[in-house]
């Protein structure tokens, strides 16, 4: 039987959290993360486009900094800040509903994860493969202790206490294109 462990207290994530959308949770903050979406830019220009003042964005950029959200080169006295794609994609994690199982050593991920959850099974090109979790149908890729593995479920077998992340492929946009045509 699993257990819920979202509530953990003593979860070192916690405070992690806690900067993750306290820094999302200014209006500027979130102007600037989106400025950034178009590539990286000096502070003090990002500061000229958001009509604010260098040090206030620099406060702003220090607190996107801590939360892991920004990344910062320093040249000289430049600063210039550019996204951190990967905190921003995996700020969602935090939302999944986390499970703990306990299964014998050598067990496989699909058995760790029939105990976690109810799973679908089919077989596509002599392969099994998940394709519905909890009854939500779709592609579903997985990483232990952080890393992406090129073995299916009943192939990857665990040989140690492990965190896997069960991900399901959402449609998210990496580009948005605006197409204009010219007029005559």
């Amino acid at each position: 039987m699993s257990t819920l462990d979202n509530n953990d207290s003593e979860n070192p994530e916690h405070t992690d959290r806690l900067k993750l959308f306290s820094a999302l949770g200014s209006e500027t903050r979130l102007r600037m993360l989106q400025r950034l979406t178009e590539g990286e830019m000096h502070i003090s220009e990002l500061a000229r486009e958001l009509s604010i003042s260098v040090p206030v964005a620099a406060k702003h950029a220090n607190i996107l900094e801590d939360a892991d959200l920004i990344q910062r080169k320093v040249y000289g006295k430049t600063h210039v800040l550019q996204l951190n794609n990967k905190n921003i994609f995996n700020a969602l994690d935090i939302f999944a509903p986390s499970r703990t199982v306990e299964v014998e050593k050598g067990a496989t991920l699909l058995e760790a994860l029939k105990k976690a959850a109810v799973v679908e099974v089919k077989n596509v090109h002599g392969q099994d493969n998940i394709v519905s979790t909890n009854g939500e149908e779709g592609f579903f890729v997985y990483e232990v202790d952080g890393v992406f593995s090129d073995k299916n479920v009943n192939e990857y077998r665990f040989d140690s206490d492990s965190t896997v992340m069960w991900k399901k492929l959402e449609p998210i946009s990496i580009l948005k294109v605006k197409v204009r045509l010219k007029k005559e």
